[in-house]
């Protein structure tokens, strides 16, 4: 079979990392006869260089023509960058936002695994850890606080801020069923976090999530006050399958849910639209402290590959091959910095990539 792959490389530690995902893309094109076809796309501080905005319109149309965005990391140091110091509108940032809002991607995917092999790199007790974690952390991703109407300006000689937090009952229910349809395939479990005991916007959160489990009577369904799930991911994160929540809790609690799996460099992740389109990308950033020096985690990236071969192009086969030549490495005691261990063989974002594509 063939697709058609925009590849955005980004900023930082960025091309390195998706270089070692296609790397491992031509592995599964050799073994399982497929053809992939990259179109490069520049978006973030790199675009910013050539073209004075972080997101082109040509860079969103070339992503629409494609089966599937693989990107690397945007952005880069805030306070010594040259990118930050363009209009806010322009800068790394705003391009993710813009680039989500373009394709339609409201629904974020952030799996949190703690791999058996990894769990002395977890932050949590030794107890905890040991008894594993699989989470599933889908975040609305195109509405709320991030993409309300807002100003600064001065009020009765103060200077006074504005963000607007927002939900429409569609937007709730259409993430809602993507949270239920994917628990559907899990084990059965939604976890909505909301803050309905001070927020509207998550008490009609909790209204449409209530209704659209009527649809679903195997699932079953709790509601969880953002501060407890944040107390409940450190203290017993088992307890977990899928977690659904707006935009502004899903991206603290997904960071959260990345460290105790180990490591940022572990977490991959998928913003899918209505159909099978999406954009795949690893959950951390683009590191500019240690771009260039081949010390990266790129395990996050062919992860999130991964996820590009499992729900854009419907090749579970695929994806699991991918995602077990992970587990081989990781059982072959292989580490890059981030989650290297004591009695472990410390490897570089190159060999990493090699080591993971032999095992395929």
């Amino acid at each position: 079979m063939e697709f058609r792959i925009g590849s955005i490389a980004g900023d930082g530690i960025g091309p390195e990392i998706v270089t070692e995902a296609r790397k491992v893309l031509s592995g599964i094109e050799e073994k399982f006869g497929h053809t992939f076809h990259y179109q490069d796309i520049l978006m973030g501080g790199c675009s910013i260089d050539k073209y004075g905005d972080s997101l082109t319109d040509e860079a969103i149309e070339q992503a629409k023509s494609s089966d599937a965005v693989l990107m690397g990391s945007i952005g880069g140091n805030t306070s010594t960058s040259p990118w930050y110091k363009v209009a806010p509108e322009k800068r790394p940032e705003a391009g993710l936002l813009r680039i989500r809002k373009a394709l339609n991607l409201f629904a974020n995917l952030r799996p949190s695994y703690l791999f058996p092999e990894l769990a002395s790199s977890c932050p949590l007790r030794r107890e905890v850890a040991e008894k594993g974690f699989d989470i599933l952390i889908l975040r609305e991703l195109t509405g709320g606080l991030y993409f309300g109407d807002r100003y600064t300006k001065e009020i009765d000689g103060v200077m006074t801020a504005v963000d607007t937090l927002k939900y429409d009952e569609n937007e709730i229910r259409r993430v809602a069923k993507r949270a239920f349809e994917v628990a559907m395939q899990r084990r059965k479990k939604v976890s909505s976090v909301d803050k309905a005991n001070v927020l509207d916007s998550s008490r009609l959160w909790r209204k449409v999530v209530n209704e659209v489990s009527q649809s679903y009577p195997e699932v079953e369904l709790e509601h969880v006050l953002v501060d407890s799930c944040a107390m409940q991911l450190v203290r017993n994160p088992g307890n977990f399958d899928v977690v659904l929540t707006e935009n502004m809790f899903g991206d603290i609690l997904s960071d959260e849910a990345a460290e105790i799996s180990g490591s940022l460099g572990m977490l991959a992740s998928a913003s899918l639209n209505d159909t099978s389109f999406g954009l795949y990308e690893p959950a951390g950033g683009s590191a500019p402290d240690i771009a260039g020096k081949g010390i990266a985690n790129p395990i996050a990236t062919i992860l999130s590959a991964g996820m590009m071969l499992r729900y854009s192009f419907g090749l579970s086969k695929e994806a699991d091959a991918i995602e077990n030549a992970v587990r081989k490495v990781l059982s072959d005691g292989y580490r890059t910095g981030d989650i290297m261990s004591e009695g472990c063989k410390k490897v570089g974002t190159s060999e990493m990539g090699d080591l993971i594509r032999e095992r395929l």
